[in-house]
C-alpha cells in the first residue's frame, strides 16, 4: 500500500476505499497530532483532535476533490478546523465559568449585568477563588490567570494530570454552589 501515489491515494480515499483511510492516517497521522498538540498545548486534547481529524475526513470524503489539491492538503485544513474548534470550546468554557459568577451577582444585587459589572465580576471571583482549599485554589489560579491547560498546569505543579482535573472540577463546584447559595440569599 505504500508504493501507492498520493494521486492514487487522495482518489481511493474519495471513493469510498478503507485501505486508503488507514494509508493516509499511517501517513499523516503523526504530522497532525504535532500541530494539533504544539496548537492545543495538550496531548490529550491533541490525540482527541487527531481522531477527530480522520473520522471527519473520512465522513466528509464526499467533499474531497482530488482534482483540486493533494489529500494531505486537505487534511491540515481539517486539522486546522479541528484546532480552531477545540480553542473556541476551551474559551468558552472559561467564559462559563466567569458567567457563573456574574449570574450569581447579579441575582444577587437583583441587577441584569452590564459591562461595568465585569470589575465586580473580577473581585468575586478572586475572593471565591481565595475561600478554596490550597490545592483546588493554586490550579484555579492557574487556569484562570495564567491561562494554562490543565496538562501545563500537570507539568508546572508536578501534580498527576487527574489530581489537577479532579481540583478544576471539585473547585468549580464549590465556587457554583457557594455563588448561588449567595444569590439565594441576598435575592
Amino acid at each position: 500500500m505504500s508504493s501507492l501515489s498520493d494521486e492514487h491515494l487522495g482518489h481511493g480515499f474519495a471513493d469510498g476505499d478503507e485501505s486508503c483511510l488507514n494509508e493516509a492516517y499511517r501517513r499523516w497521522g503523526a504530522l497532525v497530532f504535532t500541530v494539533a498538540s504544539r496548537k492545543l498545548g495538550d496531548a490529550e486534547e491533541a490525540k482527541d483532535v487527531t481522531q477527530q481529524v480522520f473520522v471527519g475526513a473520512w465522513r466528509g470524503r464526499k467533499g474531497y476533490d482530488p482534482q483540486r489539491g493533494s489529500l494531505k492538503t486537505w487534511i491540515m485544513g481539517i486539522t486546522h478546523n479541528k484546532v480552531v474548534d477545540a480553542l473556541t470550546r476551551r474559551s468558552r468554557h472559561l467564559r462559563d465559568v466567569a458567567a457563573v459568577g456574574s449570574e450569581a451577582a447579579a441575582e444577587a444585587s437583583g441587577q441584569h449585568v452590564s459591562p461595568s459589572d465585569s470589575v465586580l465580576d473580577y473581585v468575586l471571583l478572586t475572593d471565591e477563588i481565595e475561600r478554596l482549599p490550597e490545592p483546588q485554589q493554586t490550579v484555579l489560579k492557574m487556569a484562570f490567570y495564567e491561562d494554562l491547560t490543565q496538562t501545563q498546569i500537570a507539568e508546572r505543579t508536578g501534580l498527576p494530570l487527574g489530581t489537577v482535573k479532579s481540583h478544576t472540577r471539585r473547585g468549580l463546584m464549590r465556587m457554583k454552589n457557594r455563588l448561588e447559595v449567595d444569590g439565594e440569599a441576598h435575592g
